[in-house]
């Protein structure tokens, strides 16, 4: 089968027998190696562990980032949830580099912090394998969920534990959204990215922005660069969105 989205399954445990998940430990490696290049200034830069000749600029995010950062001072303290080894902040460091502090703070997956920590880790980028411990330790002001939502076994429960802790701002990045239900298929990667098969979401977008109806207020939104078909022809637009928490 070729790589893409498929099926339309009831449940997370179905949609688990047709892939098999984020566990293999060959993705890691490739990620880090890709990461540690990029680190070292061999690659310009990197996406999904694959290298780039030029960088890929998400100019409606650093838009985003920079009126948060002036917002605050010139200040801007990033905690990026499923960040992998710091994509987002290798994509974007170039921008931020004048602040008056920058702080970068991926949250992920122990295996991957822990590679992060003895590898990647620096002065503006930190890693953290809980939300709770980087919010003590780094008082963030804008929560990046870029391309992560979609690969959980439950994304609204999750979604609704970020929105408690009550930061300043949030971006949704990266994320696919449908015009009909949401809907749970399986993605086949690309074999030029790797080997590998897991359950991915797609979120119907009036359900999704209720969730921050309560709490926040969406400052802007623009669809982004990334779009695919779905098995049935089914077009799903990803999409970025601005909220700002509510007094």
């Amino acid at each position: 089968m070729v790589d893409g989205f498929y099926g339309d399954f009831a449940t997370w445990s179905e949609a688990l027998k047709y892939s098999n998940g984020y566990n293999n430990p060959a993705i890691l490696e490739k990620v880090k190696s890709a990461v540690l290049k990029v680190k070292s200034g061999e690659a310009v830069y990197e996406r999904d562990s694959v290298l780039f000749d030029q960088i890929e600029y998400s100019y409606p995010l650093l838009t985003y980032l920079l009126y948060i950062a002036l917002a605050n001072g010139n200040k801007l303290n990033v905690m990026d949830f499923g960040g992998s080894l710091g994509t987002s902040y290798f994509q974007c460091r170039n921008f931020l580099t004048h602040l008056k502090s920058l702080k970068w703070n991926v949250v992920e997956q122990k295996h991957f912090v822990q590679c992060g920590k003895k590898y990647i880790e620096g002065d503006h980028l930190k890693f953290y394998d809980h939300m709770e411990a980087c919010i003590k330790a780094e008082r963030p002001n804008v929560l990046l969920i870029s391309g992560v939502l979609q690969y959980l076994e439950n994304p609204y429960q999750i979604l609704q534990e970020m929105l408690g802790y009550g930061l300043e701002y949030i971006i949704i990045d990266r994320t696919l959204f449908i015009d009909k239900p949401d809907r749970l298929t399986v993605q086949i990667v690309p074999p030029s990215i790797y080997s590998a098969s897991y359950p991915a979401w797609f979120f119907n977008l009036n359900r999704f922005l209720t969730s921050f109806t309560n709490q926040y207020n969406e400052v802007d939104s623009t669809d982004s660069f990334e779009y695919c078909r779905l098995d049935d022809g089914v077009l799903a637009q990803s999409s970025i969105i601005l909220f700002k928490r509510k007094s």
